[in-house]
């Protein structure tokens, strides 16, 4: 059985990765990109929430950091699900039938 999450539980990884990463280890921005060898802009544009987290990405901070960049990448497929979810109602399709 597979346990379900409230959406409430998605959170950003841009965000995340700012708030308990970045930040604790006293980078700025500038920092963080230049340690990950990514623009300032890629850096900004992540933690800033304009972009999400791509694989690659993850994988800086995994060689980085240490962390793990399938928990990042499963951070970021929840978050973009919960979106989705959130607007689900919009979303308009034809059910086919079996």
């Amino acid at each position: 059985m597979a346990i379900k999450l409230h959406s409430s539980f998605a959170v950003r990884p841009g965000a995340w990765l700012r708030a308990e990463i970045v930040t604790p280890h006293g980078l700025s921005l500038a920092d963080a990109a230049a340690n990950l060898n990514v623009t300032r802009q890629a850096m900004s544009n992540l933690l800033g929430g304009r972009a999400g987290l791509s694989a690659e990405m993850a994988i800086r901070f995994q060689k980085a950091f240490g962390l793990s960049a399938d928990t990042l990448m499963r951070m970021q497929a929840a978050y973009d699900l919960a979106a989705v979810r959130a607007r689900a109602g919009k979303i308009d399709v034809e059910r086919v039938a079996a």
